[in-house]
């Protein structure tokens, strides 16, 4: 198993600023990264030389003479490590295995039946992640795991300090799974981990400012600056299914009126259905198929569901006022009648015509948005500079 002291090794300023130079603009010549890092070519050839005996990175094909000896090109060398990304839900525990690239090796996935002590979660926590590194034959390549956790989470302890779905709170994950491991652990919330993921692996031409809502049985956010997940105060940035939208609405799990969760989740979409249903509806799948079959009543309930998405996500841009925003979650499997309502309720509400054209998509990593997010916990700490 890769030792702890092995990643630390590779991280210095300079080391890191470096291998994200590369990673951001590969192949990349020696030259071109000491003339936008305002490096030294000796301390990048010196750093270079460190990264390629460590095949961190590797030499790729010759790039284009500008008169003289061709350059040698460098990239990264994804397949020389790997990371555990792990998404933790409100009934499964989902991991998967991938290399540096985000290309996923190996995955997955174990049921959380029954009432769960802080113990017993654990124990199912690291037998997930046992098997799965069991199942791939080069182990020692593993460099650390990375947990996307519902609820609040002490990021800096790695410490879940209240999961609501699982009725749990304070589980030391980071101290238990270095403990059993021996690999560095990241954990984060999911929403925040999903809008790392989507800021790393998302392809959207790196904005300075993103806002990421993953809407399924929980509305939460996450908001990424200048490549950076902004956390709040005491880690309680994201929490936008709070946001009260109906002082007189349903009272949400928290305890108070109208919050967005209370509109935009699967369950209350659900709940919207059996009101107009003859028959029991179990799930949001089974309203977006009566939706989709042309059933009027499911398509206005999907629409008003975008419409106060919209007015959310509105009051979001003035707040925060992103570059883009990216949707994920179950309920965006939905999009055919949930974006256009969604746009139309921000153009009409943004206070400024910049407002108004904020740039709205939904992620295209769908059930994987949240896992590869966990695996980008652990490759921030590597490519990023400390």
């Amino acid at each position: 198993m890769q030792q702890r002291g092995t990643f630390q090794m590779m991280k210095s300023v300079n080391k890191s600023l470096i291998l994200n130079k590369i990673r951001t603009n590969q192949p990349i010549s020696r030259a071109q990264i000491a003339k936008e890092t305002k490096l030294t070519p000796p301390t990048v050839s010196n750093i270079v030389k460190e990264l390629l005996e460590q095949e961190i990175i590797k030499e790729s094909d010759l790039g284009v003479s500008k008169g003289g000896r061709k350059p040698t090109m460098l990239q990264v060398n994804s397949n020389r490590f790997y990371v555990i990304g792990v998404d933790v839900g409100p009934n499964t525990i989902d991991c998967l295995i991938t290399d540096l690239s985000g290309k996923v090796l190996e995955r997955s996935s174990s049921k959380l039946n029954g009432e769960l002590t802080n113990e017993k979660f654990l124990t199912k926590l690291k037998d997930i992640i046992h098997h799965i590194i069991q199942s791939i034959s080069e182990q020692e390549k593993i460099i650390g795991i990375g947990i996307a956790m519902h609820g609040v989470v002490d990021v800096e302890n790695g410490i879940s300090l209240f999961a609501p779905n699982l009725k749990l709170s304070n589980i030391p994950i980071k101290e238990e799974l270095e403990k059993e491991f021996d690999l560095v652990v990241k954990v984060e919330n999911d929403a925040r981990a999903m809008a790392l993921g989507e800021s790393w692996f998302g392809q959207h031409d790196n904005p300075l400012s993103m806002l990421v809502v993953n809407i399924g049985s929980g509305v939460g956010a996450g908001v990424v600056v200048n490549g950076k997940l902004y956390h709040g105060a005491n880690d309680l940035a994201g929490e936008v299914g709070h946001m009260t939208i109906d002082i007189n609405g349903d009272i949400c799990d928290c305890g108070n009126k109208g919050c967005l969760q209370t509109f935009a989740t699967g369950s209350a979409i659900v709940k919207k259905a059996n009101q107009v249903s003859n028959e029991p509806i179990q799930s949001g799948e089974e309203v977006y198929n009566l939706a989709k079959s042309g059933k009027q009543d499911y398509i206005t309930i999907l629409e008003e569901t975008g419409r106060i998405i919209g007015i959310g996500l509105t009051n979001l841009i003035h707040i925060i006022n992103p570059e883009l925003i990216v949707l994920g979650g179950g309920v965006t499997k939905s999009e055919k009648f949930l974006l256009n309502p969604i746009k139309e309720e921000i153009r009409n509400r943004g206070l400024t015509d910049n407002a108004m054209k904020t740039k709205v998509v939904i992620s295209s990593h769908g059930e994987d948005a949240t896992l590869l997010g966990a695996i980008s916990l652990v490759l921030i700490e590597l490519f990023e500079p400390i």
